[in-house]
């Protein structure tokens, strides 16, 4: 949990910084190429939680890796790597993102389907994230084949289910209780 929180501090650091130099964009770009390129990398992963690797080495493949960062982000990497935090590097840009999403007023509206969506039911989709939240959302569609049909909708802390899997399995389990 103090991971969690340092990870927080660290964002809202970089954030406020950024904002002041009117980076903040650019930096929420970087940010989301660090989540995905972590998520991405097993190898990159292990990297950065690993004691054995010298910081020296995890700053060069940084570096490397994330060449074209905004001055902002490579700082953020440099003061983690000083302070023995980089292991919060994934945290901290997850954080960065979701404080730049609040600032905005936006959200992410995650959609899970069994087939891509269409730009007409993405559309319907953020319609109704608007009118539930009173925000705007991005809209991330995950396919995940094993719902069968339908959706299941999250934001934030809401969560909508209307998948079929899930219409099947609340079936099964009033037909067990008779």
């Amino acid at each position: 949990m103090s991971g969690s929180r340092a990870a927080i501090r660290y964002a809202k650091a970089v954030l406020a910084l950024a904002q002041d130099q009117k980076a903040a964009d650019a930096v929420n770009g970087d940010m989301k190429h660090i989540v995905n390129a972590i998520a991405k990398s097993d190898e990159l992963s292990q990297m950065l939680q690993s004691p054995v690797v010298r910081s020296s080495d995890k700053k060069a493949v940084l570096s490397s890796v994330f060449a074209n960062a905004n001055v902002n982000t490579t700082n953020l990497i440099d003061t983690l790597i000083s302070n023995k935090r980089l292991a919060l590097l994934n945290e901290v840009a997850s954080s960065y993102i979701n404080l730049y999403d609040q600032l905005r007023g936006s959200q992410i509206a995650k959609v899970t389907t069994a087939v891509a969506l269409t730009s007409e039911l993405k559309t319907k989709v953020l319609a109704k994230v608007k009118e539930l939240t009173g925000k705007e959302a991005e809209l991330e569609n995950i396919i995940d084949e094993t719902i069968l049909g339908g959706f299941i909708l999250r934001v934030g802390d809401i969560q909508y289910n209307a998948s079929i899997a899930n219409k099947l399995d609340k079936l099964k389990r009033e037909f067990t209780l008779n």
